[in-house]
């Protein structure tokens, strides 16, 4: 049950309680000194648009309800520190052995770690996914940070200028 690098876990909370779970998670860590141990927590969020009175609001809501997603060196130490948090049922895993997120739920979750890209401004694409599937283009800019490629696509005579992620282009 030791592990020597950070992997992501999915702990089952109580519904309503995962930012609770999640700081109280954080202030054991912080006074036991097991940052290095305990890298992150996490309660993933995303953007509803929900029309009130007419009107468009756009909303947070949690991506997984009754979740909280921990990155962490299992060890016994972790584990009873997160086990032994008010409002965690558990581990999600066979009986009490957590299993780790592997890279395809990361991305899913869009947990993913860094992805590096292998083509540079300029470089054409050819888009794998969503609505431009199998369209050409050229890369205008790409933003590390938010795994985006903005993609010039000739679409109907023009050259239109298209958001992506890294996941649905593919170098030619």
């Amino acid at each position: 049950m030791i592990e020597s690098t950070a992997k992501w876990y999915v702990v089952h909370t109580y519904s309503g309680h995962e930012n609770k779970v999640k700081k109280n998670i954080e202030k054991m860590v912080e006074n036991r000194g097991m940052e290095d141990q305990l890298e992150e927590v996490s309660v993933p969020m995303e953007e509803v648009v929900e029309v009130k009175d007419g009107k468009r609001v756009v909303k947070e809501r949690k991506k997984f309800p009754g979740y909280v997603l921990v990155k962490m060196i299992m060890n016994d130490k972790t584990w009873y520190i997160v086990r032994n948090t008010a409002g965690v049922t558990g581990f999600v895993g066979p009986g009490s052995k957590p299993i780790p997120l592997t890279d395809e739920e990361m991305r899913r979750m869009g947990l993913q770690e860094v992805v590096s890209v292998d083509f540079v401004v300029g470089d054409q694409v050819k888009v794998m996914s969503g609505p431009f599937e199998n369209f050409m283009g050229a890369v205008e800019s790409i933003n590390n940070d938010q795994q985006k490629v903005k993609v010039y696509i000739s679409m109907f005579g023009r050259e239109t200028l298209t958001e992506l992620t890294f996941s649905q282009v593919e170098k030619l």
